[in-house]
C-alpha cells in the first residue's frame, strides 16, 4: 500500500504521466471538429516552418486558429524548453469534440429547426528531430 496522503499520491502519479514535449492546447474553438481535422491532417508530421507556410495559404477559417496555436507551441518550446525552432516538427495534433451551442431558427408554419454551433478542443504537440 502506498504511503502518504491521497492528494500526494495523485500528484506523484500525475507527474509521471505529464507530457514532457512542448505543446499547446486551445479549448472551446468555434469550429467543428471535422473542419479542424481537415487542416490538422495537412500539417501532421511536417516541420514547423513548412506547417506555418501551409497554414498561411490555406483558405479555411480553421487554419487561422491553428496557425496561432502552432505559433504558441513554438514559443513554448523556445522559451520553456530551450529548443531550437529549426529542429522542431509537429509530432501530433488532434481535435476533440467540445460542447455544442443549440440555437433555434424559425421555419414555416410555426415550426422550428435546430442549429448546432459546434466547438472543439485542439491539441498540438511538437518534438525535436
Amino acid at each position: 500500500m502506498a504511503k502518504g496522503h491521497r492528494s500526494q499520491i495523485k500528484r506523484e502519479r500525475n507527474e509521471s504521466q505529464r507530457e514532457t514535449r512542448p505543446h499547446a492546447k486551445l479549448s472551446y474553438a468555434r469550429v467543428s471538429t471535422q473542419k479542424a481535422c481537415f487542416v490538422l491532417d495537412a500539417i501532421r508530421g511536417k516541420d514547423v516552418n513548412t506547417a506555418l507556410g501551409i497554414l498561411a495559404y490555406n483558405p479555411r477559417y480553421a487554419s487561422t486558429v491553428i496557425e496561432k496555436l502552432l505559433k504558441s507551441a513554438v514559443a513554448n518550446a523556445e522559451n520553456n524548453k530551450g529548443l531550437d525552432r529549426a529542429n522542431l516538427y509537429v509530432a501530433s495534433c488532434d481535435a476533440q469534440d467540445g460542447p455544442i451551442m443549440k440555437r433555434i431558427q424559425p421555419r414555416a408554419r410555426g415550426s422550428a429547426y435546430r442549429i448546432y454551433k459546434r466547438m472543439c478542443h485542439i491539441n498540438i504537440v511538437l518534438d525535436e528531430k
